[in-house]
């Protein structure tokens, strides 16, 4: 049975500057974003449609605000929204943790709506360029709550290889990983299904709608192994609220697959 190491969360200190494997996660995350998009607006449907470096520095700009932004505000209104409501100025408390994926999603999506309006590019094909390069850095960030020892895994069976205890946790039990297999679902899986789909020219929408189901099935199947948060813990159908709140992203990927395999290669309005 494996013990999690409990790393110090601070990699560097420079005199009174300390440097924390969270936010170097999170470095290692939009630079990956940097680099894989580079390489995707290279590919003909979008170097022909006029994209550049510039756009993708600038498509990180936004998206790290629409991260944050979003991110904050998603854990505030779906996790913990009565809390905030009597104590709203710790909403600005970002240092104390709490930021949602699904929240983040959100404002990342909002970000790339208001790049897409100031450049008049169409808005799926903006999605569609921003989708494949998002797994990895989702990736990074799993691999910062490893080091972190947070969002730990249910109990698990003891004979389990890698069942882990998770002393931050409270408990001697054994417990599964379940950072490390959101890493391998929601990271790395899913980016090389998207990699490999999107590698040929396909309708605007079908890599964003695969990118949608492909998350969402990735973490619903996740959740079963991760930990409740505990002030929520299960809800309607024995659900957590990761799961709930997949749901929708399923369905609606799917739809918006569909609608772009029947609508094929039509022009798109610019936003």
């Amino acid at each position: 049975m494996l013990v999690h190491p409990q790393f110090d969360p601070i990699a560097i200190r420079l005199g009174p500057l300390a440097v924390h494997w969270y936010g170097i996660t999170y470095l290692v995350a939009f630079l990956l974003f940097l680099w894989l998009a580079s390489k995707r607006v290279r590919q003909p449907q979008f170097a022909d449609a006029g994209w550049t470096r510039r756009d993708v520095e600038d498509l990180l700009f936004y998206g790290v605000l629409g991260v944050v932004i979003g991110g904050r505000l998603g854990y505030v209104l779906f996790y913990k929204p009565g809390y905030y409501a009597a104590h709203p100025l710790e909403i600005f408390a970002v240092w104390k943790g709490g930021m949602a994926f699904h929240g983040g999603l959100l404002g990342v999506g909002a970000a790339m709506a208001w790049f897409a309006r100031m450049r008049r590019r169409p808005i799926l094909q903006v999605f569609d360029v921003v989708a494949p390069c998002v797994p990895l850095g989702l990736a990074s960030g799993r691999i910062g709550n490893f080091i972190n020892g947070e969002l730990w895994g249910r109990f698990a069976d003891p004979s389990l290889p890698w069942a882990m205890v998770f002393p931050q946790s409270g408990s001697n039990l054994p417990r599964h990983p379940s950072q490390l297999y959101q890493f391998g679902l929601e990271g790395v899986l899913l980016f090389i299904v998207l990699w490999i789909y999107s590698r040929q020219p396909r309708a605007s929408g079908q890599v964003t709608g695969v990118f949608l189901v492909g998350y969402g099935v990735c973490r619903f199947i996740a959740e079963f192994f991760r930990q409740p948060d505990e002030f929520l813990g299960a809800l309607a159908l024995g659900m957590s609220m990761g799961q709930w709140l997949s749901v929708p992203m399923v369905v609606g990927g799917a739809a918006l697959w569909l609608w772009a395999t029947r609508r094929g290669n039509k022009p798109e309005v610019a936003a």
